[in-house]
């Protein structure tokens, strides 16, 4: 195992494939404690339920679509435009220009749905125009940089789609997709606006020579804008309005995008698009492959009863839920400090979802805050994705663009505080989509976010603040009194749909059920065979 160990570290050295690093790790694990049951080839039959349980989501195809959308998207130019429009709309504020560089990395991020790619079509337009305006050069490089990280927030995003698939299995109900995007609205405009009024402060501190307001340029700008800007609301609107599902809209993004890029504003070639698909088809293999193998390194963390023991431990740390989210905010900084967003979310998201839902919190919240701890991730060394980003395409040091987005990461974090703890942000919008009340307080006592007339035909709670102990055991009092309940429910009831967590379990018990009966069949023959 040791030796294993060290060729994998050796695979991470050299550069190998984050996949071939996942996968590997992944037989390792089942061969090293995985049991007898792995030793032989037939064992891992798990690797293939993981594939065959991928193919049975349909959100699952949104992913490639959106990412081929956002590659269309982005060669077709429409960053230019979008920054053409931003400026047409706050340059003459104070610090306007550096403020239509948060709002049009917003904008296309919610376009390309990558942090990186926002950060490369955005700031080489807008880094060299903010330092010729005057801007220090640390101010600009570090606002580009992390204004180009909001493309995981921003819907439609593809850790959203992820994170969705990662938790559904975990938990009584999947988690939509929908909501997840129409969550992240809210903190989004959070982040964004924290930025813009860094900038406006900017502004206000140097002799900037603003831009004229000009309503005959704003009137241009959203001409050659307008259809870029459409996108967007094409997708969310008909989500929302029930005209089709996320995958659907992740189709129509597809279509919409070459449509816009090669016949309304001519930037693209039909036959460039083919070639756009190729590039775009080696990360969607990548991110397929990244997906199932994290699904079988969850099936192995569901066999060794990780989850149970991540309560074990929660349970003796005795925290409300207000000190397990500042517990796990702090964990999962330090998580995406070390690990990309998507292997992340795929690892981790399944083993705390079921942890936060026994405490009241919202599966949207909790992937919202997931999201946002993964975007200040993008900043934070060592693997900091876009500092390398950065420091690549605008020619500087490493440590030069670290220590430029410093600024930036305290605003991210205060923004992170209050998304945390003012939940009403991120599902306020969801709750009134669902006719439910706007308004959602934070879960301090444990109990579930539920509307207000909810909370009323609910049993009384005792007083004071419950512990993580206390909770744990009101709910295996409520897992024994359905016990009992379903022991006399009649034949024909219909029974409970087991989540995947528990599929495992007991296809596990089901097979070792057989085998031992196997054996025991096999000893009774060779009983009556023996004279």
């Amino acid at each position: 195992m040791i030796i294993v160990l060290l060729a994998l570290l050796g695979s991470a050295l050299v550069g190998a494939p984050l996949f071939v690093i996942m996968g590997a790790t992944t037989i390792a694990l089942f061969i090293a404690f995985g049991g007898s049951q792995y030793e032989h080839l037939h064992g891992f039959q798990t690797l293939v339920v993981s594939m065959t349980d991928l193919t049975t989501k349909n959100v699952f195809l949104a992913i490639p679509f959106f990412i081929a959308a956002g590659a269309v998207m982005t060669e077709g130019g429409i960053a230019g435009r979008l920054i053409r429009l931003a400026k047409a709309v706050v340059g003459w504020l104070p610090g306007g220009l550096a403020v239509s560089t948060v709002g049009s990395a917003m904008i296309f991020a919610a376009i390309s749905g990558s942090s990186p790619v926002t950060l490369i079509a955005v700031g080489t337009i807008m880094f060299p125009a903010l330092v010729q305006a005057g801007y220090r050069e640390n101010f600009a490089l570090g606002l580009v940089t992390s204004a180009g990280s909001l493309g995981i927030l921003i819907p439609p995003s593809v850790p959203m789609i992820i994170y969705a698939l990662a938790v559904s299995g975990v938990l009584d109900s999947p988690v939509d997709v929908g909501d997840l995007f129409l969550g992240g609205v809210g903190p989004g405009l959070l982040m964004g606006g924290l930025l813009a009024l860094w900038s406006v402060w900017q502004g206000i501190r140097m002799p900037e020579t603003r831009i004229p307001f000009s309503w005959a340029e704003l009137r241009d700008a959203v001409r050659e804008g307008i259809w870029a800007l459409l996108l967007p609301g094409i997708i969310l609107g008909g989500i929302y309005s029930g005209f089709f599902t996320a995958t659907e809209a992740a189709a129509v993004a597809l279509v919409y995008s070459i449509v816009a890029t090669v016949w309304i504003y001519g930037d693209l070639k039909l036959s460039q698009i083919p070639s756009l698909f190729v590039e775009s088809a080696v990360l969607i293999g990548s991110i397929i492959l990244i997906i199932v193998f994290s699904f079988s390194l969850n099936g192995f963390l569901v066999e060794a009863e990780a989850a149970d023991w991540v309560l074990a431990q929660i349970d003796r740390m005795d925290l409300s839920p207000a000190g397990f989210f500042l517990v796990l905010n702090f964990f999962l900084i330090i998580i995406g400090a070390l690990m990309d967003p998507i292997s992340a979310i795929l690892i981790f998201a399944p083993l705390l979802a079921p942890v936060a839902a026994e405490l009241g919190i919202d599966p949207v919240h909790l992937g919202v805050v997931f999201i946002v701890n993964m975007e200040i991730g993008y900043l934070t060394p060592p693997v900091a994705t876009n500092l390398f980003v950065a420091a690549a395409v605008f020619r500087k040091s490493f440590g030069q663009v670290a220590k430029s987005v410093l600024p930036s990461l305290g605003f991210m974090v205060a923004g992170l505080i209050i998304v945390m703890y003012v939940p009403t942000v991120t599902v306020g919008l969801v709750n009134v989509l669902h006719d439910r009340p706007f308004y959602v307080a934070f879960p301090w006592d444990g109990k579930p976010q539920v509307a207000a007339e909810e909370e009323e035909d609910a049993a009384p709670a005792a007083g004071g603040v419950m512990s993580l102990q206390e909770m744990m055991r009101a709910a295996k009092q409520n897992a024994e009194g359905s016990e009992v309940e379903a022991s006399v429910k009649p034949a024909d009831a219909q029974p409970r749909v087991m989540s995947l967590q528990e599929m495992m379990k007991a296809a596990k018990a089901q097979a070792e059920s057989e085998s031992a009966g196997e054996d025991e069949a096999a000893s009774d023959d060779a009983g009556e065979e023996t004279p």
